[in-house]
């Protein structure tokens, strides 16, 4: 997971998406602010825009578990799903 907040970008948030694009069996995103491609480079634990206005860019990962569901609400009972 990585923070959207970019000190470049319009509002300082940019809108990641699917670009419909993969590099080595990896998506690459697409922001729609700047129309700029990022592909995350997880040995360097961040997401670099290797195309566009925001080329050489950088967005930190963040904290985050990738776990299932059935193990996240053992440890974490309160938890809810929300639903539309």
């Amino acid at each position: 997971m990585y923070s959207r907040e970019l000190k470049v970008a319009k509002n300082n948030r940019i809108t990641l998406g699917p670009s419909g694009w993969v590099y080595i069996n990896t998506f690459v995103l697409y922001d729609t602010e700047t129309e700029s491609l990022w592909y995350p480079f997880p040995e360097e634990h961040l997401l670099r825009c290797v195309s566009g206005t925001l080329a050489d860019s950088t967005l930190p990962e963040i904290p985050s578990v990738r776990t299932t569901w059935n193990k996240w609400v053992k440890e974490h009972p309160n938890s809810k799903i929300l639903k539309e």
